[in-house]
């Protein structure tokens, strides 16, 4: 079954991290300097510190993926090294798939280790479909009892698509749940 995690907290006007402060910039002499990776002006020490905890709790999660090695070194290294200094409102693990989703303040990024992509949406373009079949209305055969769809309106093959689905009905409230999170997620 897949697992959701979702931190509820208040919304306090901290903007999320760009890294617009860790990119190059040109000094008085004209050379080009790196600033050092790390907390925003924006970013206090201890949105600093959730954030973390986040971040490892989602690498815990993933960790437990019965996935190959090349894959959860993708998880550990790649994934992990994008994820410092964003702020982390939670995640969803597939874990059928060996996929992800990580909700930022105002964005989502899909991790799918299998295609190796890292991809990033904006709020703005990310919807939401509930397909409840529990009183038979779809004829469709393989037709899921229940399947959550969280997806974006992007250009073909950069799309977002991630689904959740059961034919078990004493799962449907874990699922129902994900969809709480992610519909409170979508009208912040």
């Amino acid at each position: 079954m897949r697992d959701l995690y979702f931190h509820n907290t208040e919304t306090n006007n901290i903007l999320e991290n760009e890294k617009t402060d860790n990119m190059e910039h040109i000094d008085d002499d004209g050379e080009v300097q790196m600033r050092a990776l790390g907390r925003t002006p924006m970013q206090t020490g201890s949105d600093s510190a959730l954030s973390q905890l986040r971040a490892q709790e989602f690498l815990d999660e993933v960790s437990h993926l019965k996935v190959c090695d090349e894959h959860q070194t993708w998880f550990q290294v790649d994934v992990a090294s994008m994820l410092q200094g964003c702020v982390i409102r939670g995640h969803c693990v597939d874990k059928s798939e060996g996929r992800a989703v990580i909700f930022l303040n105002g964005s989502v990024i899909s991790c799918d280790p299998i295609l190796g992509k890292i991809q990033h949406y904006p709020r703005g373009i990310v919807h939401l479909f509930v397909d409840d079949n529990r009183c038979g209305a779809s004829t469709e055969p393989d037709t899921p009892l229940f399947a959550v769809e969280l997806f974006s309106i992007s250009p073909r093959e950069e799309e977002l698509s991630f689904i959740l689905s059961t034919d078990v009905e004493a799962e449907v409230p874990q699922l129902q749940e994900t969809v709480a999170c992610w519909l409170g997620w979508l009208n912040q």
